[in-house]
């Protein structure tokens, strides 16, 4: 496969949307759903986004990057304010209504009501989760981390609540998030099913990996 370079300083040199789509692959394929917040006056909001990370398992930690403001960002307002978010697995059903909640609405207009997806409430978690989403995580805020380069911020949270189907998670404690129908993303617009390759026993100096399926 023939490959083309791109310098540092034709990166810099690209108008700026393009730049920015070619940047935002080059990661390649990511977590993409769905940020459940409520305001304390119980507006709600709901955000795409595709900027999560593991941090660790004990606690149970997840992470998300927050782009410079302005504009203002109302999904990570509404998290410094309560202390409560949601994520919700994007599906293959509904990820063009998750996609339209990256437009830029006004605070006082719920996502939730211009998309048609529906807020559901339980177990008296105060952040929203997406009743469509399959795979749902009830957050708990942790910290916030200021990332002076390029001035987004990190929030951290502890994840508290799970919901996913029964058939979806193994005696091991892994999820088969195919049978679960979530989907992937790469780029800011492209949007994907998966096909499992195989998976690997744990990897050890002295043993020789094996299928787990």
């Amino acid at each position: 496969m023939t490959k083309i370079q791109i310098n540092k300083i034709q990166i810099q040199e690209l108008e700026k949307q393009k730049r920015v789509h070619l940047i935002n692959s080059l990661g390649g394929f990511k977590s993409v759903a769905l940020v459940g917040t409520s305001d304390k006056n119980g507006t709600t909001n709901l955000a795409i986004f595709s900027s999560f990370f593991h941090i660790g398992a004990n606690p149970a930690l997840i992470g998300m990057i927050f782009r410079p403001s302005p504009p203002e960002r109302d999904t990570m307002r509404n998290i410094l304010e309560t202390g409560f978010y949601t994520i919700n697995h994007i599906n293959e059903s509904i990820y063009k209504q998750a996609h339209q909640t990256s437009a830029r609405y006004e605070k006082e207009v719920s996502e939730f009501d211009v998309t048609g997806l529906n807020p559901e409430y339980k177990n008296n978690f105060f952040a929203p989760f997406v009743a469509e989403s399959n795979v749902q995580l009830g957050i708990e805020f942790k910290e916030k981390v200021a990332i002076s380069i390029n001035n987004t911020i990190m929030i951290i949270g502890e994840i508290v609540q799970i919901y996913i189907p029964e058939n979806c998670l193994h005696n091991d404690g892994f999820i088969d998030l195919e049978k679960a129908n979530t989907i992937t993303c790469s780029g800011l617009d492209s949007y994907h099913k998966t096909m499992q390759l195989d998976r690997l026993s744990y990897a050890k100096p002295d043993k020789e990996i094996s299928s787990l399926l």
